[in-house]
């Protein structure tokens, strides 16, 4: 009768073990799916950003009349294959030349096309800080639930990693690592 009971208990507790498992291996599912649905949105708000910038290198070649390179950082990127994050990066310093024209030459303003393009960049702007946010929530959560335990065992277990925010520092800044007290 004892053997049977401790057996019970036994299975009791390897059938809570594999219910919790299955439902934290869930929840890093959950994550994953999320910071995917938010990558592709902000690769979404990226390529749209890309394409308004590069529209304008030929508005503002007319306007200003010249053959020097407009927009040297867009032109470059054409054809290289970059990460959200590197494209980010190089699609603030296009917008800082971009507007950086738009204040040398005030005739640009009075194109129509002109200035549409810079009303999309700037409701542009405001998609990618809230999609900004958004994955950063999501990473927040997926790398609390990676790091903490016993969360942190399923996580080691199926080689999920902790992931970087998508804050627009450089990635070669060393802010990742693990603080020791």
């Amino acid at each position: 009768m004892t053997a049977l009971i401790i057996f019970v208990c036994i299975f009791f507790v390897v059938c809570i073990i594999f219910i919790w498992s299955i439902n934290t291996y869930n929840k890093f599912q959950n994550y994953i799916i999320r910071i995917n649905e938010a990558e592709t949105n902000i690769d979404g708000v990226l390529r749209n950003r890309f394409d308004l910038l590069n529209k304008s290198i030929d508005i503002i070649k007319a306007h200003i009349q010249t053959d020097e390179e407009v927009l040297n950082k867009i032109v470059k990127l054409r054809s290289r294959k970059l990460s959200n994050f590197e494209l980010d990066r190089a699609l603030y310093e296009g917008i800082n030349e971009f507007n950086s024209y738009k204040e040398k030459y005030p005739e640009l303003k009075q194109s129509e096309v002109f200035s549409r393009i810079d009303i999309s960049l700037s409701e542009s702007e405001a998609e990618i800080i809230a999609f900004r946010k958004y994955y950063n929530d999501i990473i927040t959560s997926y790398n609390k639930l990676v790091k903490s335990f016993p969360s942190n065992i399923i996580a080691l277990f199926f080689k999920f990693k902790s992931k970087l925010y998508f804050d627009g520092k450089d990635m070669n800044d060393d802010d990742t690592k693990d603080f020791k007290l």
